[in-house]
């Protein structure tokens, strides 16, 4: 068992943490200030705590806080070198961590699919134990990334979700205005995002021939594949994932002006 701690315990950190305890491979410490945050959390966990000394003892301490206050929770841990700290803070660079601890650095960005085991993470450091890797494994796929790259990691799988929910929801929509029941249409286009999703994870093809597999001649899905080609959407999306890109490295600067 690897004795863990999450140093915030918001929407990340909670979903991180519920994750942990599906893999059964943890032992977990929640620390946080909001003791109802602290209540949602108590029973995926082992430990809870709002003083930042009890998260110290683990081997992997995760800090799961937002940007503009992780310098002062680093200013209060005190961990050796033989210890990891994971930052998920968004634009928190792996320099400006390191600067302000002993222990090894890994800087991860996650998201909120960790909870049901199906997140989608970059990872990057100079020196990533298996541990780390192993937990991440726990709760669904990673990607091992330069440190410059994690800018645009962000904005496909830590903002990706949001896009992603939005395009179901245009899908169900559709749906909707189609006839359906709202609950089915909803149950169709997510569960459709989800077979997708674990189609293009399991397939040795690239995209284009996933496409065509479904694109009958003179079939229903060609149809419809026409109008998204003709169309803005691969482009509008690809803006959405360069605004997201941009604010996180905004943020980077934020916190160095510090």
């Amino acid at each position: 068992m690897v004795q863990t701690s999450v140093i915030g315990c918001g929407n990340m950190g909670s979903a991180l943490i519920k994750g942990l305890h599906r893999s059964g491979n943890h032992t977990v410490t929640a620390c946080d200030l909001d003791p109802d945050a602290l209540e949602a959390v108590a029973d995926y966990v082992d430990t809870t705590t709002s003083d930042v000394a009890d998260a110290t003892d683990a081997d992997v301490v995760i800090v799961a806080v937002k940007p503009d206050i992780v310098g002062a929770v680093l200013s209060d841990l005190d961990l050796s070198p033989e210890q990891t700290l994971v930052s998920i803070a968004a634009g928190v660079s792996t320099d400006y961590v390191e600067a302000r601890t002993d222990a090894n650095v890994v800087r991860i960005m996650p998201n909120l699919a960790a909870e049901t085991g199906d997140m989608a993470a970059a990872v990057t450091g100079d020196d990533v134990p298996d541990e780390v890797l192993e937990l991440l494994d726990d709760v669904g796929e990673y990607a091992e990334v330069d440190e410059t790259q994690m800018d645009i990691a962000t904005a496909v799988n830590g903002s990706g979700p949001a896009f992603v929910f939005y395009l179901i929801q245009a899908m169900k929509a559709a749906g909707i205005e189609g006839g359906l029941d709202a609950d089915d249409a909803e149950t169709l286009a997510a569960q459709t995002f989800k077979g997708a999703a674990e189609t293009v994870l399991r397939s040795d093809e690239d995209l284009d021939d996933l496409i065509d597999a479904v694109c009958s001649p003179n079939g229903t899905t060609i149809e419809g594949m026409e109008v998204l080609w003709e169309s803005d959407v691969q482009e509008e999306v690809a803006a959405a994932v360069t605004a997201a890109e941009e604010r996180s490295a905004e943020l980077a600067g934020e916190v160095t002006d510090e």
